[in-house]
């Protein structure tokens, strides 16, 4: 499974923005993009569903197959 902060890095490259542009266009702080792509894990989820969704997709909790009931 890629981490959240090579998704983001890897997409954002690949449409050739920088962080500057991508936050811009994401409607974000660029220190939530800086935040993000550095894997820091103190992060609001909505900002961080900003910027996920310029790339069609979200963060929603899943149910975790490796927590014993």
């Amino acid at each position: 499974m890629k981490k959240l902060s090579e998704f983001v890095k890897e997409r954002r490259k690949k449409v050739n923005l920088t962080q500057e542009e991508f936050a811009e266009r994401a409607g974000v702080a660029l220190t939530v993009v800086r935040k993000i792509e550095q894997g820091k894990t103190n992060m609001n989820l909505d900002k961080v569903n900003l910027v996920l969704r310029m790339f069609g997709h979200e963060l929603a909790p899943t149910e975790s197959k490796n927590m014993s009931k």
